[in-house]
């Protein structure tokens, strides 16, 4: 017989016993686990569309291995090969700029400050998303986007044209904290301080008093991160990542440009010259590792600092979580905290409100709702059904509609890496040993998806707010990058810095600043003001309140 019409026959006699044993299967029932697809990936589907292999970035504190159980359970789930970019967070921008030099471009593209979305779309790497697409293959994640504020998926367009999935946090409604040694404050037998007045007695008695009690005068009250603390109380935030609008009669200034400042910079060229400013405030709190760790703080050398988000300054008993029997107990001490009382075990903390400026002023550096953006890199929109498919997966990851499910996406799988605390409380933790992993969700392979906004009800979060911190929070008002911000904004970043260091340490004259100011505009501020409030002016109506 001709081996190739013998091979065929077996091919088609091994076919038909597959398609008889299948159906007799079917006639039985369920008897198994079943992966239960999104509504809109059929069986079908399945097996006829390509496997597609994607490159995916994310928010990482630690590398995803390649084994990971719930990349492959992904992976599985959609047929596809997800390839994890292990990009250190801390080093995100400057990796991802070095992949992108070289000509490769993930296929989920996250762009960590929401400003950089014009940047990375003038530079061509990034694909459209058409509304009806995203609308189509991430309904959940446009619903949840939708019911929060829709207002927000307008500042993912670019001439109209989608390119940005908004990622709205709902829990940088609290500001960033104002933290004093509780004990120094005793110690020294001080008050939480409420106005600019009262904090400059308790600066100069933590830099004087000897707070510690070690008979030595090597501490002091504040450095980089209390410094806007002093800022805001002249309604103004300077030292951070970008720069800082404010809304002043009806139209954007730029914080650090504001003439209050001048008073700001007069106080603290005095406390530095004093001594109550930690001289290595430059550098900032943060030595390495963690970037929320204040270690001056830690190690004892500052009684006062705002670095970091509320759920970094957790003590011991602030609020109530359950653990693996459904039993409620005190929450621990957390990052800061937990690392200061590894240093000091009598040390305790206190937080305390902004203080108050003379003209009525405070605040403290919020984090804006409208944190991040996700997109498409250029190269996956050249694969039939590529892009359909990686928003598929997202909206499965990031808004799963079964709650079980959406769980398991950020947790990993039920019985193995958490479970319910009690059948009917709705509540669950993660049970040993992952509960005493840190970033365990990373060496897992969960947590892939993006924020999705919704009302925070947790007990941390309602802690927060019961600490005050949604109110007096200093908040960028220009939500998004123009042309002018990304030409310029490096430099102007670098010249307010240089600035306000020169005059902070004495080594320029506080009258210097209206030098700067004149510089700073002609050095293409004028520019980006000009077009901050173009920008404003077309959106004031509809921007979303922070």
């Amino acid at each position: 017989m001709n081996p190739n019409l013998s091979r065929a026959l077996c091919l088609f006699i091994t076919s038909l016993v597959l398609i008889v044993f299948i159906s007799g299967c079917a006639d039985i029932g369920e008897q198994g686990p079943q992966v239960q697809l999104p509504n809109h990936v059929e069986n079908s589907e399945k097996e006829t569309e390509p496997r597609y292999t994607m490159s995916w970035t994310m928010h990482q504190n630690a590398p995803v291995p390649e084994d990971a159980e719930m990349i492959a359970y992904i992976e599985d789930l959609f047929d596809v090969n997800l390839e994890v970019w292990n990009l250190e967070n801390k080093r995100y921008e400057d990796l991802l700029d070095l992949e992108l030099a070289q000509g490769n471009i993930p296929d989920l593209f996250r762009i960590r400050q929401p400003q950089d979305l014009l940047k990375y779309q003038m530079q061509g790497v990034l694909a459209e998303i058409p509304q009806d697409v995203l609308e189509e293959h991430a309904p959940n994640i446009v619903k949840r986007i939708r019911d929060y504020d829709s207002r927000y998926l307008e500042y993912g367009k670019i001439d109209g044209a989608l390119y940005g999935v908004p990622v709205v946090n709902q829990t940088n409604i609290y500001r960033t904290p104002v933290v004093y040694r509780k004990d120094w404050l005793e110690q020294l037998g001080l008050d939480i301080p409420t106005t600019l007045e009262e904090f400059e007695t308790v600066m100069y008695a933590f830099a004087k008093g000897d707070p510690d009690g070690n008979g030595k005068e090597d501490t002091y009250g504040l450095s980089k991160e209390g410094l806007n603390v002093v800022f805001g109380a002249f309604g103004q935030s300077v030292f951070t990542e970008q720069l800082y609008f404010n809304e002043k009669d009806n139209q954007l200034v730029i914080g650090a440009l504001e003439p209050e400042m001048k008073q700001a910079l007069a106080y603290l060229q005095k406390w530095y010259q004093d001594g109550i400013i930690d001289p290595e405030f430059i550098t900032g709190e943060n030595k390495g590792g963690y970037k929320h760790l204040s270690h001056a703080f830690i190690k004892g050398k500052i009684g006062m600092t705002s670095m970091g988000n509320y759920y970094h300054w957790t003590q011991d008993g602030d609020y109530s979580i359950l653990n693996e029997r459904g039993e409620e107990i005190p929450v621990g001490a957390m990052f800061n905290v937990h690392e200061l009382l590894q240093k000091n075990a009598s040390a305790s903390i206190e937080f305390g409100p902004p203080v108050t400026g003379p003209d009525g002023l405070s605040g403290s550096k919020g984090y804006n709702l409208l944190m991040s953006f996700i997109t498409i890199g250029a190269d996956a929109a050249n694969e039939p059904g590529k892009l359909e498919k990686i928003l598929e997966i997202l909206d499965y990851v990031s808004a799963n509609s079964d709650p079980l499910e959406q769980i398991q996406m950020e947790h990993g799988l039920q019985g193995k890496h958490w479970d319910w605390s009690t059948a009917s409380s709705g509540e669950f933790h993660i049970l040993p040993p992952y509960n005493r992993m840190e970033n365990y969700t990373n060496m897992i392979g969960s947590n892939i998806g993006m924020t999705v906004p919704g009302v925070p009800s947790g007990k941390r979060e309602q802690w927060a707010a019961s600490e005050g911190l949604t109110e007096n929070g200093i908040y960028n008002q220009l939500q998004v990058a123009t042309p002018a911000l990304i030409q310029y904004s490096t430099e102007l970043i670098s010249m307010r810095d240089r600035a306000y260091i020169s005059i902070i340490t004495g080594d320029q004259p506080v009258g210097s600043f209206d030098t700067f100011v004149k510089d700073f505009l002609e050095a293409g501020g004028e520019q980006v003001l000009t077009e901050a409030n173009e920008w404003y002016n077309g959106h004031m109506e509809t921007s979303p309140a922070q």
